[in-house]
């Protein structure tokens, strides 16, 4: 069974959620945050698998929130439920960490699939979502190095880790040392020139290494 932490400043958002996951049975509610501060602390105790984290809240907001929990090195995952346009906030929640982004006008009947991507160590996005990233900051494409320029575990760990998957859990999949691992990412990042978790995905998105959740 999932376990999850909400994190919404409001009550009634976060009832709600509590009742749509737990009635399916595969998904224990063990914890609820109205704010960033209390996010944090409640997420170095609970060790949850995945925390639905609201953005627009009072004191800490959700990408800072989302920040400082990806910088403790805990397997827990961000998936951020947001009312507000990816236009915005898409590219500050990636870069603060979360592993996946997804509306709240959809939660109801997306939720729960999200969930589970995540916790299976994917990324989650819309297609609108993954369509934006995908469009931010493009280079021509005659100028920008592809895949052939890296080794195939190069390849590998830039595929899990724009999937998802943290250094960690990508050393894990792949039965190496996390330093090693970060080795490989390091030198990815610099034969493509990238530099955030963002580029990451942008650049994986763009030549097919992943696709956006939905795509067949």
């Amino acid at each position: 069974m999932l376990s999850v932490l909400l994190v919404d400043d409001h009550h009634v958002v976060r009832a709600g959620l509590r009742a749509l996951l737990e009635a399916t049975g595969r998904i224990e509610v063990v914890g609820e945050a109205s704010g960033g501060e209390e996010a944090v602390r409640m997420a170095r105790k609970l060790g949850p698998d995945i925390i639905i984290m609201d953005l627009a809240m009072p004191g800490m907001d959700g990408v800072q929130a989302t920040r400082r929990i990806t910088e403790m090195g805990l397997d827990t995952k961000v998936l951020v439920l947001t009312i507000h346009d990816e236009d915005e906030f898409l590219v500050p929640a990636l870069n603060a960490g979360a592993a996946g982004f997804l509306s709240k006008t959809v939660a109801d009947t997306d939720i729960v699939g999200a969930i589970e991507t995540v916790a299976r160590g994917h990324s989650y996005m819309t297609h609108r979502a993954a369509a934006l990233l995908a469009r931010r900051k493009k280079r021509p494409v005659s100028s920008e190095p592809g895949l052939e320029v890296l080794s195939s575990r190069e390849l590998t760990a830039t595929r899990l880790y724009a999937s998802g998957f943290s250094a960690k859990e990508t050393a894990k999949e792949m039965f190496l040392a996390p330093k090693t691992v970060e080795g490989y990412l390091a030198r990815a990042k610099a034969k493509l020139g990238l530099h955030t978790r963002r580029d990451v995905v942008r650049f994986a998105l763009e030549t097919g290494l992943i696709r956006a959740e939905g795509e067949p």
